[in-house]
């Protein structure tokens, strides 16, 4: 848990200020009530108050002047000479004011420098405590502010890096679709341009959002889908079942396919009874998804180098996204590799 000792400015003044009221009031609070009460006052009485909140101004001066100033010398600057000298000079600079007011106001009692030191040298390193802690508090905060600005900038930067991973690999499977629809000389190559000019399309326009709406993620994948569809005709089994969400929600774009592109790179090929299920649903918040296909065992370690790294990928961006409102897992079962997702998707 995060100690915030700041927050909207005022609210910071208003609690500053109750802090030195309760403090200066103390006191008053505790003093002895005399039995006497028709003890006659005294000369200086008025004058004395007066001298009690000038003092008091002063030591909240002080206070404010060693955390602002006088602190950072030796928090930044490593100037610990500098600082000792500025507080000696700081506490002469009080024992004058004393002197003057004593000498301009208060007549009758005479000022003695023992005295100051008696009643005011335990208040100056009270003072100078509480100032030095309080500043140390304000630093802390500001090295972890700073901190927590720099993880969420390399999160930033992470993610973005990961985002530009899927593109490219993406596309390199789309083009060998294309490739391999035209050496058939397919009447099926238009269309699939379509399609894939629009996959383009959301891929160059929308994926420069943080979240894109999960009907156009879900359109997104059905493309897909139909181009691979096209390249393997009857040599694969393909099952999808994307089921339309009960509302309106947002997913982080590119966030499904490498599931998907996964499938369809180590469940096609020699795969015999070659069969890929796909089922997505969005229900109370929850998104669930899920995507199988047949592996061969003895032939999954020879693909590409570029095998898992959609798989690798999507999971560092789960943790990054949703580090705690999702569930991934991933099963191997009599040749049966199977992806399962779900996501709270409540904001």
């Amino acid at each position: 848990m995060k100690f915030r000792l700041t927050g909207k400015k005022w609210v910071v003044v208003l609690l500053h200020a109750l802090c030195w009221i309760i403090l200066f009031s103390l006191p008053f609070f505790l003093r002895t009530t005399y039995k006497n009460e028709h003890k006659a006052p005294q000369p200086d009485d008025k004058a004395m108050l007066y001298f009690y909140f000038i003092s008091a101004a002063i030591w909240v001066i002080l206070f404010y002047l060693n955390v602002y100033v006088l602190m950072p010398l030796i928090l930044r600057a490593k100037k610990v000479p500098q600082f000792i000298v500025l507080h000696i000079l700081a506490l002469a600079g009080v024992y004058f004011l004393h002197w003057l007011y004593f000498t301009l106001f208060i007549t009758h009692t005479p000022f003695k420098p023992v005295n100051f030191f008696i009643y005011n040298i335990f208040t100056y390193f009270f003072i100078l405590a509480g100032s030095i802690a309080y500043c140390m508090v304000l630093e802390r905060q500001h090295t972890a502010q700073l901190e927590q600005d720099r993880q969420t900038e390399n999160l930033k930067t992470e993610l973005l890096f990961l985002r530009s991973q899927v593109s490219p690999h993406f596309m390199f499977n789309v083009l060998n679709n294309m490739v391999a629809l035209a050496r058939k000389q397919s009447d099926q190559l238009e269309p699939s341009l379509i399609k894939l000019s629009s996959l383009m399309r959301y891929m160059l326009y929308e994926t420069d959002e943080e979240k894109v709406s999960l009907e156009k993620e879900t359109e997104y994948l059905q493309s897909y889908i139909d181009l691979q569809q096209q390249r393997f005709g009857k040599k694969v089994i393909i099952n999808v079942t994307l089921c339309q969400a009960d509302k309106l929600y947002d997913i982080e774009p590119m966030l499904l396919i490498p599931f998907v592109e996964n499938a369809f790179k180590h469940g096609t090929g020699l795969i015999e009874n070659a069969q890929i299920d796909i089922e997505m649903k969005a229900e109370r918040n929850i998104l669930y998804f899920s995507v199988s296909n047949k592996y061969d065992h003895a032939s999954i370690e020879v693909k590409d180098k570029a095998s898992g790294i959609g798989l690798a990928n999507v999971q560092r961006r789960l943790e990054l996204l949703h580090p705690a409102k999702h569930k991934l897992d991933i099963t191997r079962d009599n040749n049966l590799f199977t992806v399962s997702l779900k996501i709270n998707l409540a904001s």
